[in-house]
């Protein structure tokens, strides 16, 4: 196994024991700040779970902090997530983070993003793995 991986080209049978889905955004404003979660479902046979099927809401942050530390820490490549949408940010953008299309395809591409690492068996005993996906609270450190 070399130093530094591509996660494409290391799945292997146990693919099938770990089934995720991207799912439900939802968008939610705190004060002035508005962002968006989706639930992330889980359904696996891998022992390192509490439960066979599992559920947590994840923001797109989680995702590019798991990506980053799963690249660090296991000297994986792992695959891209989507851009940022900084362009959606701006007031005067017709097109915003909460538009039902942008979401739609932000969420198809996190589904994909976390399906792929998740075949990787390296990933599969990464403990922030394991809590990203069964965990309420997400702690990121």
């Amino acid at each position: 196994m070399s130093f530094s991986q591509n996660l494409s080209s290391g799945q292997t049978a146990n693919s099938s024991q770990v089934l995720i889905e991207v799912l439900e955004p939802q968008n939610h404003t705190i004060g002035n700040k508005k962002y968006t979660d989706y639930l992330v479902r889980t359904k696996t046979t891998l022992p390192i779970f509490k439960s066979k099927e599992l559920s947590v809401r994840r923001r797109f942050s989680d995702f590019e902090y798991l990506k980053t530390k799963v690249e660090e820490k296991l000297k994986i490549k792992a695959p891209s997530l989507p851009d940022k949408a900084w362009k959606r940010q701006i007031p005067f953008m017709k097109e915003t983070l909460f538009d039902d299309t942008f979401l739609e395809e932000r969420r198809r591409a996190l589904e994909q993003f976390i399906n792929s690492i998740s075949d990787h068996p390296l990933v599969q005993s990464d403990k922030l793995w394991v809590s990203f996906l069964q965990d309420d609270e997400f702690i990121k450190n």
